[in-house]
């Protein structure tokens, strides 16, 4: 019979082990992804609730029927535990997802529901964009506050 050595079993303990670190790249980036899909769009319809860019009714229902397709997107993929700021570099995702995910999935169906109304009534001239911005804006802060870490 063959005995083997601490040494020697400590070693094969540590090759069959699996990594811990888990490579969450393509959820990062999908997530991260559909976040500037969101910020593309509003920065189109910002820009003319704002005047810094001409009013265009058929840009602006474009842009907000893209936020409401995002908003659509099944989330679940897009956070698995384990992508949070403490535990992988590469994004500001706080913990506090994975321990509330109630609150975080309500933020999102909040947005969600932003994202209609901004559909619903973009067409109805410039004057109307900064309420909607405003409302949208406000779930995005919401998420932000609990959710997100600060830049560093």
């Amino acid at each position: 019979m063959k005995t083997m050595t601490i040494a020697g079993l400590t070693a094969a303990c540590l090759l069959a082990t699996p990594s811990f670190a888990q490579d969450f790249s393509a959820e990062l980036k999908a997530r991260q992804g559909q976040f500037r899909i969101m910020a593309l769009n509003l920065g189109i319809i910002g820009s003319m609730a704002q005047g810094q860019r001409e009013y265009d009714a058929e840009a602006a229902q474009s842009a907000a029927d893209t936020l409401v397709a995002v908003s659509m997107i099944q989330q679940g993929p897009h956070w698995p535990e384990g992508s949070d700021d403490m535990s992988i570099d590469g994004t500001r995702a706080q913990p506090s997802i994975w321990e509330d995910m109630d609150d975080f999935s309500s933020k999102w169906a909040d947005f969600g529901e932003a994202a209609q109304a901004m559909q619903a009534s973009v067409a109805n001239g410039q004057e109307a964009l900064g309420p909607l911005m405003g409302e949208i804006g406000g779930t995005c802060k919401a998420c932000h506050d609990n959710h997100r870490a600060p830049e560093s």
